[in-house]
This record gives structure tokens, C-alpha cells and sequence, in this order.
């Protein structure tokens, strides 16, 4: 139950017909894992928090540098040095005391991903390298949990929903991140942030974007971008989207995975 400090608190999200009481009931019951605490990461934690998400998993191994702070907002000067997983968690406390923060000082890989995914119910994806991005989708469907992924550039960005362990409306499998991007690009291709840059703002932009799908994805309020890549370029100020769909030669559901005789006449080839 909300205690009336609570009801206070959510008190414009309870107003809201797609959220309600219900809804707010379901971001407190919520888990939430959150992979990255830096340009992404930390504008989707400080609206989970502010949401009333009730418990927030933070993966991160990284400390907090002076060239964080242009972007990674949720961190300060005062926390330069300290595991960014600390410094988050304090600054969550300060917004939030009703939201439990589970630390994972540690970088994911193939030893503990599965374990971490599977204690929780969504995860959000703001790493900034494609190895991570490749495992964790990897995990988020083998542990049947949907994942909001996002990515920036140097002035752009792009964010999809992905639930690959279920299905369609016509039946058809719901796509991979494999289905999006069959193959990482090849070392070197794409600059690091460090080489390229970027705009702080641009991160805040992305991770407020995951943060709202996140909190429709918990209450059921609206439809979120499953099959559609949402693509933002801040210096034209514009929004558009790719459609896309599951293909039969992903490793994880595709052809081989699911048996020939589940592919249906129409399937791409």
C-alpha cells in the first residue's frame, strides 16, 4: 500500500488516467535493473526514482571522473573518485528514501549476466559499447525480461524496445537486437565518446526517452516501440523511426532455434 507521504509524493501520476493508483502501485512493486550509470543511465535513474520505481539495480565498474560530469548528471564534483554505483545510490536517497538501490559494482560478462538479469522484472540498457549491448540483450532473452536499449552519437541518438520472448499480434516472434543488428561493426568504425564527443543535453534526451518507456512499459499505459528504432537528431531537431522485424536467421529465435516448421509462408528469407 502507499502510505499517505506516498500518496503525496505520486500524487500527478495518480491523477492520470493510464496511471492511477493501480499504476503507481506497480512502479513501487517494480524491479528494475539499469546497466550503466553514466550519460544514459543516470536520467533514467533519477526518474525511475522520482517515479517511485521501487527498486533500482545499478551495474556499473567505473568511477566517477571530471569528464563525466558534462553528461553524467546525476553524479557531482563532490563524488570524484568513488564508484559511480555510490555515488548514484546517494543521490537516489536524497530524492527518493521509499527507493531500495541494489549496487553491482562489476561489469557484466558471460560469468554473470544471467544472474544478474534474472533478478529483475525490465532493464535498460545505457552502456556505451557494443559487446555490452550484444550480451545484454542476449540475457534479456534468456531470462524472458523485456529490455529498453538505447545508444547516442554525437549528436544523435536511437532507442527501441525489445521483448523477443514473446509474440506479435499475427503470431510471428517479436525481433532480437540480432534481428536490428546482425553483427557488431567492425573495431575502429565507430568512434569511442572519448574520440568523437557528444552533447551533454543528448544523453538527457535518450534516457528521459528510456525512462518513459520503462515507466509505460510497468503500468501498461500506451504502446511501446516494439519493431520500431526511434532515430533523434538533435541538430535538425527531428524524430523518425525504422521499422523492423524478426528474422529467421537470428541465433537466439530465428529458424534453427525455433524449428522449420514454425516458419510461416511470408517469413523473410
Amino acid at each position: 500500500m502507499l502510505s499517505p507521504a506516498e500518496l503525496e509524493r505520486y500524487a500527478r501520476h495518480i491523477v492520470l488516467r493510464e496511471i492511477g493508483g493501480p499504476g503507481q502501485q506497480k512502479l513501487k512493486a517494480a524491479r528494475v535493473l539499469v546497466v550503466g550509470a553514466g550519460g544514459l543511465g543516470a536520467p533514467v535513474l533519477q526518474y525511475l526514482a522520482a517515479a517511485g520505481v521501487g527498486t533500482l539495480g545499478i551495474v556499473d565498474n567505473d568511477t566517477v571522473s571530471l569528464s563525466n560530469l558534462q553528461r553524467q548528471v546525476i553524479h557531482d564534483t563532490d563524488h570524484l573518485g568513488e564508484p559511480k554505483v555510490a555515488s548514484a545510490a546517494e543521490a537516489i536517497a536524497r530524492l527518493n528514501p521509499y527507493v531500495t538501490v541494489e549496487p553491482h559494482p562489476e561489469r557484466l560478462a558471460g560469468h554473470n549476466a544471467l544472474s544478474v538479469v534474472g533478478r529483475y522484472d525490465l532493464v535498460i540498457d545505457g552502456s556505451d559499447n557494443f559487446a555490452t549491448r550484444y550480451l545484454v540483450s542476449d540475457a534479456c532473452f534468456f531470462r524472458q525480461k523485456p529490455l529498453i536499449t538505447a545508444a547516442v552519437g554525437r549528436f544523435d541518438g536511437s532507442l527501441t524496445l525489445l521483448k523477443p520472448h514473446e509474440r506479435g499480434a499475427d503470431g510471428s516472434p517479436n525481433p532480437t537486437y540480432r534481428c536490428l543488428f546482425p553483427a557488431p561493426p567492425r573495431p575502429g568504425t565507430v568512434p569511442a565518446c572519448a574520440e568523437a564527443g557528444v552533447v551533454g543535453a543528448l544523453t538527457g534526451i535518450l534516457g528521459t526517452l528510456q525512462a518513459m518507456e520503462a515507466i509505460k512499459a510497468i503500468t501498461g499505459a500506451g504502446a511501446g516501440p516494439v519493431g520500431r528504432l526511434i532515430l533523434f537528431d538533435a541538430l535538425a531537431l527531428r524524430m523518425e523511426e525504422i521499422a523492423y522485424r524478426w528474422s529467421p536467421r537470428n541465433p537466439l529465435n530465428g529458424a534453427t532455434a525455433l524449428g522449420w516448421a514454425e516458419l510461416r509462408a511470408g517469413d523473410p528469407a
